[in-house]
C-alpha cells in the first residue's frame, strides 16, 4: 500500500511538474505597426483595434502552440524614420510577428530593418508594388488586395461599365498614388477602348484644402474622377469640399479608401460616390463565414461599431498567420512564410485563402456605390 501510495505520490509531482512548466511557456510576442495619429490615425486605431480583437480570439480558443499571445501596438504616425524607430523597438521587445503597413512608404522603409533581425513580417494595407518586389522582405507578404489587382477592378469599372471616355485623376503624390494611377491607365489601355486622361491633379499625403485643385477639375467636364487619397482626413475633406464646388462628375474613391472615419464625418456627401473593398462583412461571401461573423461581432462589442476595412485586414493577416503557425506547428520566420507563400492558408477569416508566389492574397475587391452615406448603406455595382 504505501509503495503505491509512493508511485501516486511521485506521478502526482511529475504531473504538477508538467503543469507548472506548461504555465511557464513564454507568450508569443506580437507586434503591429500602424499609424495611429497624424492623417491616417484613426484608419490606424481601426487596425490597431483588428488586430487586438483577433488576438483576443485566439487566447480564447486556447493561444496557439499551447501559449498564450501578448501583443504590443506602436504608432508610426505616417512617417518613415518614425517607422524605423518602432520596429526597433519591438526588435528590442523580441517580437515573435510584426504586422505593419499603412502608408507604403512607411512599410517600405521598415521592412529591410525587421527582415534583417529576422523576424516575420506581413504587411496589412500598404499597396505599393515594391512590397513584395523582395528587396526589403525576401518573404514578403501582403493581406489586402495590391495595386494591379484593385487597377483592374477600377478600369473594369470606369472603361466597361461607366463607359468613361473623358478621365480626371486626383492622386496623392508618392510611392503609393502614382504607382496605382500608371497600373490603372496600363489596366485601362488594356481593354481596347479609347479614353482620355485630360487632367492629373497631385497632392502632397498630409494636405486637407482641395479648392484650387477642385476648380481645375470642375472646369475639365469629365465623365469621372478617380480619386486615391488614403490620409482619411484629407479623403472626408475631399469628399466635402467636391459637393461644395458643385461638381456633378462622379466620384470614384478607390479602394479601401472609405474608412468608417470618412463615413462618420463625410455622411450623406458620400451618397452617389463609387469606391471597391474586399472586406464587406455583410454580404458574400463573408456573411456566411462563421470565423468572419465571429470578429465582427467581436469587433462591434469591443470598439462600439462595425469593423471598416483596415480592422478587417488587420484581423485577416492575424488569423493567416495562426492558421500557418498551426500548420506548420513553428514560429520560424521562414518555415510561417513559406507555408503562406505560394499556397492556400486553410479556416481564416475570410475562408480558405491562396496566396501568389511573392506573399500576395489573391482576393479580389467589390465595387459598390455608397446610398446612404449616413447610415453606411451600400450596392454593389459590377
Amino acid at each position: 500500500m504505501d509503495v503505491i501510495r509512493g508511485v501516486l505520490t511521485a506521478l502526482g509531482v511529475a504531473i504538477v511538474g508538467l503543469s507548472t512548466a506548461a504555465a511557464q511557456e513564454p507568450p508569443i510576442r506580437v507586434g503591429t505597426i500602424f499609424p495611429m495619429s497624424g492623417p491616417a490615425g484613426t484608419s490606424g486605431i481601426d487596425a490597431a483595434a483588428g488586430a487586438r480583437v483577433q488576438v483576443e480570439l485566439i487566447n480564447k480558443r486556447g493561444g496557439l502552440l499551447g501559449r498564450k499571445l501578448v501583443i504590443s501596438q506602436k504608432d508610426d504616425e505616417s512617417t518613415p524614420a518614425v517607422g524605423i524607430s518602432r520596429a526597433n523597438e519591438l526588435i528590442g521587445e523580441k517580437a515573435d510577428v510584426i504586422f505593419e503597413g499603412r502608408n507604403s512608404p512607411v512599410a517600405l522603409a521598415m521592412q529591410p530593418v525587421i527582415a534583417a533581425a529576422n523576424i516575420l513580417d506581413i504587411t496589412c494595407s500598404a499597396k505599393a508594388e515594391a512590397v513584395l518586389s523582395g528587396k526589403g522582405n525576401p518573404y514578403g507578404i501582403r493581406i489586402i488586395s495590391s495595386n494591379e489587382i484593385d487597377a483592374d477592378a477600377i478600369a473594369r469599372y470606369v472603361i466597361e461599365t461607366k463607359g468613361a471616355k473623358r478621365i480626371v485623376f486626383m492622386i496623392q503624390n508618392d510611392a503609393y498614388g502614382n504607382d496605382f494611377r500608371q497600373l490603372i491607365e496600363t489596366k485601362m489601355k488594356a481593354l481596347g477602348k479609347p479614353f482620355e486622361i485630360v487632367l492629373t491633379e497631385k497632392f502632397p499625403f498630409k494636405q486637407a484644402d482641395f479648392r484650387v485643385s477642385l476648380t481645375a477639375v470642375k472646369s475639365a467636364k469629365a465623365d469621372i474622377v478617380v480619386v486615391i487619397n488614403a490620409a482619411t482626413s484629407g479623403m472626408s475633406a475631399l469628399v466635402q469640399q467636391y459637393r461644395q464646388a458643385g461638381i456633378e462628375t462622379p466620384f470614384l474613391a478607390g479602394i479601401a479608401l472609405l474608412t468608417p472615419e470618412v463615413f462618420n464625418v463625410a455622411k450623406d456627401q458620400l451618397n452617389g460616390v463609387i469606391s471597391g473593398s474586399a472586406y464587406l462583412p455583410e454580404l458574400p461571401p463573408l456573411d456566411g463565414i462563421a470565423r468572419a461573423q465571429e470578429f465582427y461581432a467581436a469587433y462591434r462589442q469591443a470598439v462600439g461599431r462595425p469593423p471598416g476595412e483596415e480592422a478587417g485586414v488587420a484581423a485577416q493577416a492575424v488569423s493567416v498567420w495562426a492558421s500557418a503557425v498551426a500548420q506548420t506547428g513553428t514560429l520560424d520566420r521562414v518555415k510561417v512564410a513559406e507555408a503562406i507563400r505560394g499556397h492556400t492558408v486553410k479556416d481564416t477569416d475570410f475562408g480558405d485563402v491562396a496566396f501568389a508566389a511573392n506573399g500576395q492574397m489573391l482576393t479580389k475587391p467589390r465595387m459598390f456605390e455608397v446610398v446612404d452615406g449616413a447610415t453606411g448603406k451600400l450596392k454593389l455595382v459590377e
